[in-house]
């Protein structure tokens, strides 16, 4: 890296000083000063900040160390890009063995490892470690364990440019750290927040299981309550211990004696009377909301119980650091440890998954930068031009917070913001006074008061969950924000000048119920007959009750989240009244099925002020689905949509299968709409992207396709002279949706049966001799699957097929229905023969007769082919694929529509309508494919007639080529038909291309060359 004048002069003048430096005399601070300082400042760091960034945005922060018990409770260094950590560095004094002593390595990889940082650097300049920080730390662990890199201060020199390669600060604006931090990830890996989860579930089943064994008459929502507000206090206390707000090892006293909860209790109410938080609430006060807690101090816990929990959070056992877990990693273990529940369980209890998260796959936290990206677009927009008297009239939302991962976000922002502001605006003055906004922290560094922090987190930031216990979690969060940078000193010193507990109550401010459900629910019905659970489930919530004051101002002026995403065929399970309900009283619910999300949507803008600005992240489905009509057409009515960021196939939540993008919307109306197709690695780094200014006349209740003028325009050339595939005389096929898990197969091997189980079976010849098993397809060719049959129960009839019933199957077929009643319990969870049991007809199953073409559930490019077999023939489709058969009377040929549906031109065409997958891939479901714009032959031009029969003669000759290539036997001969399949295919994007009359520009544009 260039110049390394500076290292020359440091290592020269350390080898010279060597010996004096190991006596032990010379400290930490000097070592920092003198060498590391200038060290990193020749990585390119701004060690001293001489640019001047907000203390956010600083590229180094020296951590304030905080000696508890002899130990350091924070890293020497942190280094960061944008605000963002990348790696600490804990500096020795040279007298240390930095190679051999397992001290200093454990309580680098403590911090790291807490602080989610992958790797990290222990030094005292003689000596440079670095090391992977992702297996959990164990006391016990060599000094070498982790360690990936090793060298010392006379061979800087020579490895300079491999250090600067990756620890220079261009290097990792270049990705060049996180390359490397990738490629020495090793097995056995243990992050910080998947253990910390693990740590707390086991909290809370021992506690739950406890405390229901010896509180006898809790009901199971006082157990769940009870449970989560103790794992919640003694976190809290626990994370203030080690970042120097409580005495370090408060808690742990309590290891010594007996009554270990009615101790733990006296500590809580001590908490009470420091901090005024709703966490600790135990007596009644004049102007406080909300009741106190009368429940959790009469419980009985044994205390073996909560001894166990107190020691795995202290040295040795515990390996977290909490001085450096972030709120951030604190949310993500919280939203998932939200996903479970305490339920009865005959006379105990047990945990289980809630049933939404359960249907969702999982809970998926809102990463930061999403978080970030979504406050600056709305928060960061209606502060700017403002001053602080200005803003905190403004009233920010979450109206599904979880664990409270936006309202954490827009509360940061608020407090950076308010602090750069009085920093830059004659900061003494608001230091002075009754109630001082901001205190000088050292030379040129104002941070806020206390005081300040509290009004701005009241006046600023509201919440609404319908989780009781996602309620307190957001509290916590948001109060150990208020929290961070304090000390007991200053707390204690903030008392005693005015006479002000810690933090503020957030009742008022962060509430629990339904948001999407008001008291207009029980209109017109009987209230006898929603149990005390149903009510408690469903959760009532009048929003206008609830926050007069927001309301009287008109509404709230920033609306932001991430709503829940479920599919109301899986909410009927567990909530059928709701379901129905939202029906009624959303138009964006209104017609079909919908998911959940579209009328957090419609609730979020009705919520909103007319000045106001509104950012979710959510599904881009809705952009083209029939589910998504109503709500495009809400939006288009107000002309709310202000800004999308589409992340396309790339996925946010790396564990999901969900496509999402950022959706702002304004409380008034907008002329413009902002349209961006990013990645989202591009968002994390900040990479400009070009924006898509769009008119907002240009969108409306139709699929909102974000198109160029020149793809708008070629489209309107592709419809121009064209019916939609769907009104040609033809018939599509249902298709099934539930895919080959649902139909029960047996394999030809031998002359005899074999299930999937790899088990032999005994049935009939007969009841497999009908269906071709129709998953193995592609483009233009069809290949059954030989091997496969499946046992199919029903007659083939003029109209389609028949059940038979299993008092038939049960005479005609004994054999087959012995082993099918072996199979009961499966075929019922594959729901094929549910009817034979009581259950309606089964709808999976899909049969056609003469079908001329197959289309898949998905593809990357055209995969349209045509059915193989005679009249007699039948085919499963499965997979979700359909079939389209083309009328004996209509004119064109099916090889003619088929040659349209394969070509790159109509494909594209699809590609703008559909939902987008990883890798390219498409969904062709009917509703998309429908509506392919097939160029109308006009029969009684030459012209048409001759590209018709064209064609039809391509298509016929493609279809030949595919069944040879499959026989060919020699590499040539498949080289050969391979080479002509391609021309072939060529030949018929020509043609298509002239059908439409596509100019080479255009042309371009399908081929993805524009």
């Amino acid at each position: 890296m260039g110049d390394t004048t500076e290292i020359k002069r440091l290592v020269e003048n350390f080898r010279e000083q060597i010996e004096s430096y190991k006596k032990g005399k010379y400290n930490e601070t000097q070592l920092r000063r003198e060498y590391l300082d200038p060290f990193f400042a020749a990585l390119g760091w701004d060690i001293e900040n001489k640019d001047g960034y907000a203390e956010a945005y600083k590229d180094v922060v020296h951590e304030d160390a905080i000696k508890v018990g002899g130990a350091t409770k924070a890293p020497d260094y942190s280094f960061r890009v944008g605000g963002v950590r990348k790696f600490f560095v804990e500096a020795k004094k040279p007298s240390v063995n930095i190679k051999d002593d397992t001290s200093p390595a454990y309580q680098l990889r403590r911090y790291a490892w807490s602080a989610k940082l992958p790797i990290s650097i222990l030094t005292d300049f003689e000596e440079f470690a670095v090391y992977d920080c992702r297996k959990t730390p164990k006391p016990k662990d060599k000094a070498s364990t982790g360690r990936i890199f090793y060298t010392t201060y006379d061979k800087f020199l020579e490895q300079w440019d491999e250090i600067a390669g990756i620890f220079s600060r261009e290097a990792i604006l270049k990705g060049a750290f996180d390359k490397y931090a990738d490629s020495k990830k090793t097995r056995g890996t243990a992050e910080v927040d998947d253990e910390f989860l693990k740590e707390m579930e086991s909290w809370r089943e021992a506690l739950a299981k406890n405390i229901a064994f010896k509180n006898s008459g809790l009901s199971i929502r006082e157990l769940n309550h009870a449970v989560q507000l103790t794992i919640d206090r003694i976190v809290f206390l626990r994370i203030c211990e080690d970042r120097g707000i409580e005495p370090y090892g408060k808690l742990q006293a309590l290891l010594n004696g007996k009554n270990v909860y009615e101790r733990l209790t006296q500590l809580f109410m001590q908490a009470d009377d420091k901090y005024n938080s709703g966490l600790f609430h135990f007596t009644k006060e004049k102007d406080r909301p909300g009741e106190p807690d009368s429940l959790t101090p009469s419980l009985e816990i044994t205390d073996t119980k909560l001894k166990d929990i107190i020691k795995r959070l202290y040295y040795p056992d515990s390996p977290y650091e909490f001085s450096v877990i972030s709120g951030d990693i604190l949310g993500q273990v919280y939203e998932r440890f939200l996903g479970k529940v305490i339920v009865p369980k005959g006379r105990g209890v047990e945990i289980e998954e809630k049933p939404e998260v359960r249907k969702a796959g999982g809970v998926y936290y809102t990463p930061t930068y999403i978080v970030d990206y979504i406050v600056k677009n709305t928060v960061g927009k209606l502060v700017e031009g403002k001053t602080p008297k200005k803003v905190e009239k403004l009233r920010i939302l979450d109206p599904a917070c979880g664990s409270g991962s936006f309202l954490l976000g827009a509360y940061q922002f608020l407090l950076d913001w308010h602090r750069d502001w009085y920093a830059s605006n004659e900061p003494k003055k608001h230091a002075k006074g009754k109630q001082p906004k901001v205190f000088l922290f050292r030379e040129n560094d104002w941070r806020l008061t206390t005081s300040e922090k509290k009004r701005i987190l009241l006046n600023n930031i509201y919440g609404v969950d319908i989780d009781t216990q996602a309620v307190e979690v957001t509290k916590l969060s948001l109060l150990l924000k208020v929290l961070e940078g304090e000390s007991e000193e200053t707390l204690l010193k903030q008392f005693q000048l005015f006479k002000e507990r810690a933090l503020p109550d957030l009742r008022a401010n962060i509430k629990c119920g339904n948001s999407l459900i008001g008291p207009d629910f029980y209109e017109g019905k009987d209230l006898s007959l929603f149990g005390e659970d149903e009510q408690y489930r469903i959760n009532v919530f009048d929003w206008e009750s609830e926050f007069k004051d927001v309301f009287k101002q008109g509404g709230f002026d920033a609306v932001i989240g991430n709503p829940p995403y479920v599919r109301i065929q899986a909410m009927k399970e567990w909530a059928p009244v709701e379901v129905e309900f939202y029906k009624e009283k959303y138009y964006s619910a209104s017609k079909g099925n919908y998911d959940i999300y579209v009328v957090f949507v419609e609730k979020g803008l009705k919520l909103l002020n007319k000045d106001a600005l509104m950012g979710f992240i959510l599904p881009s489905k809705f952009f083209s689905t029939d589910y998504g009509k109503e709500l495009r057409s809400l939006i288009d009515n107000r002309k709310a949509l202000v800004e999308i960021v589409d992340f396309g196939h790339e996925q946010v939540f790396a564990k999901a299968t969900t496509y999402t993008c950022l959706l702002f919307l304004t409380g008034g109306a907008s002329k413009l709409i902002s349209y961006s197709a990013i990645t989202p690695l591009a968002l994390i780094s900040n990479t400009t992207t070009e924006q898509q200014i769009i008119r907002s006349e240009n969108l409306n209740s139709d699929s909102w396709l974000f198109q160029t003028d020149e793809e708008n325009d070629l489209i309107s050339k592709l419809l121009s002279n064209s019916l939609q595939l769907n009104d040609l005389p033809s018939r599509i096929g249902r298709g099934s949706s539930s895919g080959a898990d649902d139909v029960f197969v047996i394999k030809v091997s031998n002359g005899g049966y074999v299930s999937r189980q790899g088990e032999s079976v005994e049935i009939e010849d007969e009841i497999l001799h009908i269906p071709i098993y129709a998953t193995d397809f592609g483009r233009w060719h069809f290949t059954p699957k030989a091997q496969e049959r499946i046992i199919f129960p029903y007659e083939v009839t003029g109209e389609g097929y028949k059940l038979i019933q299993e008092k038939d199957m049960r005479e005609r077929f004994p054999k087959t229905y012995k082993y099918l009643l072996s199979r009961k319990d499966e075929l019922l969870r594959r729901k094929q023969f549910k009817a034979w049991w009581g259950f309606s007809a089964p709808r999976n199953l899909d049969v056609h007769a003469n079908a001329q073409m197959l289309v898949p559930l998905l593809a990357d490019k055209g995969k349209y082919c045509s059915l193989p077999g005679h009249k007699e023939q039948y085919c499963l489709m499965a997979s979700g694929g359909f079939s389209i058969t083309i009328d004996s009377l209509s004119r064109v040929s099916p090889y003619y529509i088929q040659g349209l549906l394969n070509s790159k031109l109509l494909f594209w065409r699809l590609r703008t309508t559909s939902n987008k997958f990883r890798g390219g891939w498409i969904t062709c479901t009917k509703q998309y494919v429908g509506k392919l714009p097939i160029y109308n032959i006009n029969f009684d031009n030459p012209d048409d007639v001759a590209k018709h029969d064209r064609m039809v003669e391509l298509v016929e000759t493609m279809l030949e080529l595919n069944k040879k290539l499959p026989k060919a036997k020699t590499d040539h001969n498949k080289n050969l038909i391979q080479r002509q399949i391609d021309y072939t295919d060529s030949e018929i994007d020509k043609l298509v291309y002239k059908l439409y009359g596509l100019t080479d520009d255009e042309i371009k544009i399908v081929e993805g060359e524009v």
